[in-house]
């Protein structure tokens, strides 16, 4: 593979975008008002990519539908991380073949990690042969020059190229909402943990231009967007490729210079590359959101080294022991692997260990599921399912009793929220966010949404909070 990064010049992208009015004159001859339907799987990272389709999309003249029937061009984002959500996306696609019989001019588009692993890629040219179009991350910039070429030539089109990755800025974005908002910072991973797909189908890691992010900030504070989510695989490894040195407590540093309200997020980060300097940024920069998800993945050394994770847990809990000291109030999470290849049930208990001592919020926990292409598929596992169910259901079970506890030390307090959704909880109105992304379902007048507002909290679960407007 070429691992140098390609910067898609300005020139090129601007003749993405005059594909786009090309495509627009064209729709804009149909009878109706195209409309596109973009599902999303994975992590915020795809979402963020699926906003610059729809940015895409819409300068080509469509508009948006959740109607499979109603759509004249479907795109299916997809993920690559565990073997469930692949089984989800071709059970969708296949049930698409029904829509496109019933509808041939439909184009059916499927993107994103799981279309670049290469086996995925020829399944679906062999047995998918409803889809027309098949891109992976990296050539998503391109995305209005291939639509182009399928609305004048049909056929079938497949870039799935083995690549390093590129940048691309100037892609225009639709966004879900106007109060989140994902900023990719970066893309790509170099870390190879064995069991993980991502470096495979997402590339080496490349920064973008430091000025090019916080232009791309600015413009979503002036818009009024008041929770901002810096993204990248690994963020604390952000600037290591620039030609100026610059690391990403400085970028989070110059982010939080930037007037206006609002509090700034990031995921995920990588034990081995977060530093004091990171824990001291936060802990100065009064918008940055007190929360950091920090994945250990697995509690036992020995399983930590055939993971390819590069740290230990003495390293990691020293990490989290000075974190603390700094920001006593910090929100942790993290994610957690239960049945690695070659995990036994005693090296499992040394994972509850750390949950007694770090006692977090909340974790993302998975048990294990084998990638093809990854180190740890061809690991032995002689691990029944049923145990490592057993050992999964432990361990949420730790973690529920955890949460519920942290949940309960809210009651009574007011705490500054935002107010992000309108609830879907008929007996609540709307729904808040803590600084430390905890969910708090709340009763009060709709017009709050979309601003800060002091909540009473009145009661937790395992899940959530639960207030009044104060």
């Amino acid at each position: 593979m070429e691992r140098k990064t390609t910067q898609i010049s300005q020139a090129e992208v601007e003749r993405q975008l005059t594909l786009c009015d090309d495509i627009c004159r064209v729709t804009g001859q149909w009878a109706d008002k195209p409309l596109a339907l973009v599902d999303t799987y994975g992590c915020q990272q795809n979402e963020a990519d699926s906003e610059r389709i729809r940015g895409y999309l819409e300068r080509m003249g469509f508009g948006f539908t959740d109607d499979p029937e109603q759509a004249r061009i479907i795109v299916i984002n997809t993920c690559a991380i565990r073997e469930h959500a692949e089984q989800r996306v071709l059970g969708n696609v296949g049930a698409l073949v029904h829509t496109k019989r019933r509808h041939p001019e439909q184009l059916i588009c499927l993107c994103g990690c799981m279309v670049q692993e290469k086996h995925v890629a020829e399944k679906i040219r062999q047995s998918y042969r409803h889809v027309d179009l098949v891109f992976g991350p990296h050539a998503l910039w391109k995305f209005p020059e291939m639509v182009h070429t399928l609305l004048t030539q049909r056929g079938r089109i497949f870039s799935v190229a083995d690549e390093a990755g590129s940048i691309a800025e100037g892609i225009p974005t639709v966004r879900q909402d106007g109060i989140k908002a994902w900023v990719s910072i970066m893309y790509g991973c170099n870390n190879f943990c064995t069991y993980c797909i991502v470096p495979y189908v997402r590339g080496r890691e490349r920064s973008r231009a430091p000025e090019d992010i916080l232009e791309e900030v600015r413009g979503l504070v002036a818009q009024g967007y008041k929770d901002i989510t810096l993204l990248g695989q690994n963020v604390n490894s952000y600037g290591k490729d620039l030609p100026e040195p610059m690391d990403f407590s400085d970028l989070l540093s110059a982010v939080n210079d930037i007037p206006g309200e609002f509090l700034i997020r990031f995921m995920t980060s990588h034990p081995k590359d977060a530093t004091h300097k990171l824990f001291e940024t936060m802990a100065r920069c009064e918008k940055v959101a007190p929360v950091l998800h920090l994945p250990f993945q697995a509690g036992n050394d020995r399983i930590l080294k055939v993971m390819n994770r590069r740290h230990t847990i003495a390293d990691y809990l020293a990490k989290i022991r000075d974190l603390k000291s700094l920001i006593p109030d910090i929100v942790l999470t993290s994610d957690i692997i239960v049945g690695f290849p070659g995990e036994t049930t005693q090296e499992f208990e040394d994972t509850l260990k750390v949950l007694e001592e770090v006692r977090y919020d909340a974790l993302f926990t998975f048990i294990y599921s084998p990638r093809v292409g990854t180190p740890a598929a061809s690991m032995d596992d002689p691990m029944s399912r049923e145990e490592k169910l057993a050992n999964f259901n432990r361990l949420t079970a730790l973690q529920d009793a955890i949460s519920e506890e942290k949940h309960a030390a809210y009651i009574g307090k007011t705490v500054r929220c935002l107010v992000d959704a309108l609830s879907d909880d008929s007996r609540y109105d709307l729904t808040a966010r803590t600084p430390g992304n905890r969910l708090v379902r709340v009763v009060g007048d709709k017009s709050a949404l979309g601003q800060f507002k002091d909540v009473k909290i009145t009661g937790a679960n395992k899940w959530s909070l639960f207030g009044e407007l104060a």
